[in-house]
Formats: C-alpha cells, sequence, structure tokens
C-alpha cells in the first residue's frame, strides 16, 4: 500500500468512493450523487494547507483522508476537520488506520491545534478508529439530518494536535 498526496487524475476515482457512501452509508449527509465537477470543487480546496492524500493498493484507490476548514472564521485557523472514506473493497484492512496515522502527522507538521471529527450516530467502527488515535468524545446534536428516512444523530470527536504553539512558529 502507498499513502499519498492525491492529484486531480484521481478524481474519477475519489468520485466513485464517495458517491458510493452518498448511496449506502450515512457518513455523509449528501443525498444525491456528486458529478465530476462538484468534486473538483471539493478537490480544489484542498492543498498545501489542507491536505488530501489516498490510500493506493494495486494502482486502485482503496480510500482517502483530508483535512478541511472547520469553520470559515479567522479565528477557527488552527481547528481542521477530518473526513475518511474507504471503498467497500477495502474496508477492514487497516487502511484507515494508515491513513489518520498520516493525516495525522500532516496536521502536527502543519501547526494545527485541534482536529474535529465528526461521526454520525451509531458508527461504531468509525468511532472506535478514531478513539484508537486518542479522539475525545465532546458532544452530540441528536437528530441533525435526514437520511434513509431515519434522524440521524452528529457526534463531535476532538483530537489536540501535540504540536508546537503556533504563535510560536
Amino acid at each position: 500500500m502507498e499513502i499519498r498526496k492525491a492529484v486531480k487524475e484521481d478524481l474519477p476515482e475519489l468520485l466513485t468512493i464517495y458517491n458510493e457512501a452518498i448511496r449506502t452509508l450515512t457518513a455523509t449527509f449528501d443525498l444525491k450523487e456528486q458529478s465530476l465537477e462538484e468534486r473538483q470543487a471539493w478537490f480544489d480546496q484542498h492543498g498545501e494547507n489542507y491536505p488530501l492524500i489516498i490510500a493506493e493498493i494495486d494502482n486502485q484507490i482503496a480510500g482517502y483522508c483530508s483535512l478541511s476548514p472547520y469553520r470559515p472564521k479567522a479565528a477557527y485557523a488552527y481547528t481542521a476537520e477530518l473526513s475518511i472514506y474507504l471503498s467497500s473493497k477495502f474496508r477492514g484492512r487497516g487502511i484507515g488506520k494508515q491513513l489518520i496515522k498520516e493525516i495525522l502527522e500532516k496536521a502536527k507538521q502543519l501547526h494545527f491545534h485541534t482536529i474535529i471529527a465528526i461521526i454520525t450516530g451509531g458508527n461504531a467502527s468509525s468511532v472506535k478508529l478514531h478513539e484508537r488515535f486518542g479522539f475525545k468524545y465532546v458532544g452530540c446534536i441528536k437528530e441533525a439530518g435526514l437520511k434513509f428516512g431515519e434522524w440521524q444523530d452528529v457526534c463531535f470527536y476532538q483530537f489536540m494536535v501535540e504540536a508546537s504553539d503556533p504563535l510560536d512558529a
């Protein structure tokens, strides 16, 4: 398995993984599949300050992980939101662990202070994965979204990055 920075040529496979999640999982609250153009806009929001990495196995993208701005206001500059999606063909193989390990290292290098993971209620495997890295449960918004005809809770998990103070950088 190779973990590397995502490039534009990866977009079709990233779109396939995300659209599969839209159709089958509550991990995203998108309700309709996205187009390549919509996913391009998402891709363009990532770069040096907000990395997007992929796990590749036998020239196939098994999953991806990213850091995104948590909120647009300036005071949130040292907080990022983590997202991770795996192809159903590759789940349960430890790929998520490798992706999160790598993205948290990048978060440290980029001087982020805290990383937020927003996990839909009932997603025990995602909770277990994040807790393995030290994410702590910090709260839940009940029935925040309606997907697959059921109200979904969103639970917030927080990871405090052990890095030098960005004010000293």
